[in-house]
């Protein structure tokens, strides 16, 4: 349980009062004066928990709240603020700053510790969590280096989705399961041979049958992950058509998830504009003009598809890129 602490705080003594409670029971402790050398200290030594105070010169503790929970980056971290006031509009302000929890002083000591020990305990869950994320994204990375003209794949879809799912409006949690579903989409093809994955020639229909098992083995690799709830759908649909001719289940029209149908319009994109064995890269404008044809015959979306050249190669990676480093 112990772990590194940030106190923040415009006073020695206070800042020396909480560090005593805190390294008597193991934690290690950082100190920091106001915000702005706290968000310094912050981004030196990464502290598994913030305590800061309320009302500092400079940048007060709401200010630091804030910014720590709207980077991508930090938003994790818990943050106790500490406050001398009492009254109830101070409290909501930390809050609404995005606070984990509030703290009175003077601080009471066995509060404090159980504040604090149940936060870490949730954050060790948290980095679990994301640690088998980071599993999954390695493995799927992996399957995709088996096969150079792959290379750079799943990076490029993560981008492509992200930024195609702004410009169409999709909420943050969406966007956020376009940047994992872009890296894992294709993890199920871990079950596929290889003799059929790196096949440089046209597969046979019992080859692509295995082939079309992928999404099905992909959601069944990502379902144990509760924060993958949204992603499983782009797994699952980025193969459909809208005309129901896609797999694995034939989905029609609206009924292909919206992030789904999204995914499927830049891994079309990625696929025609990538040199394979059996084919050369198309220019981007040859690429659009074979979708073109297809959203014709009824496959993609038309209101994506309409959507989707706004996004000239500069403005993907310039649009999406902040949102990656989450």
């Amino acid at each position: 349980m112990p772990g590194t602490i940030l106190i923040v705080d415009d006073q020695p003594t206070d800042q020396d009062l909480l560090a005593e409670v805190l390294q008597a029971q193991g934690f290690d402790t950082r100190t920091a004066g106001d915000g702005q050398m706290a968000l310094d200290s912050f981004s030196r030594t990464r502290p598994d928990l913030v305590l800061v105070d309320a009302m500092m010169p400079n940048m007060n503790g709401y200010e630091v709240c804030r910014r720590l929970k709207s980077d991508p980056r930090t938003r994790l971290t818990p943050v106790v603020m500490v406050t001398s006031m009492s009254d109830t509009r101070d409290r909501v302000r930390g809050l609404q700053a995005g606070a984990d929890d509030i703290l009175a002083k003077p601080v009471d000591r066995a509060e404090l510790l159980a504040r604090v020990r149940s936060l870490l305990k949730q954050k060790a869950y948290t980095d679990e969590l994301e640690r088998a994320e980071s599993v999954l994204c390695a493995l799927a990375l992996s399957i995709e280096g088996k096969d150079p003209y792959t290379e750079g794949h799943c990076e490029r879809l993560s981008t492509y989705s992200v930024a195609l799912g702004k410009i169409a409006g999709l909420p943050e949690d969406q966007l956020i399961a376009l940047r994992r579903g872009g890296i894992v989409h294709d993890i199920g093809k871990v079950a596929i041979p290889d003799a059929i994955l790196l096949k440089p020639g046209r597969l046979t229909p019992q080859e692509m049958d295995v082939i079309r098992q992928h999404p099905l083995v992909g959601e069944r690799i990502c379902a144990p992950l509760k924060s993958f709830r949204l992603v499983l759908p782009i797994i699952r649909n980025h193969h459909e058509k809208l005309d129901g001719t896609g797999y694995p289940d034939g989905l029609k029209g609206a009924e292909i998830p919206l992030a789904a149908r999204i995914m499927t319009i830049v891994d079309v994109y990625d696929a025609l504009t990538t040199e394979r064995p059996y084919k050369r890269a198309l220019t981007r404008e040859e690429a659009l003009e074979v979708m073109a044809d297809e959203v014709r015959r009824g496959w993609w979306d038309p209101d994506l598809f309409q959507l989707f050249p706004q996004l000239g190669p500069a403005q993907e990676l310039a649009d999406a890129a902040e949102f990656l480093q989450a």
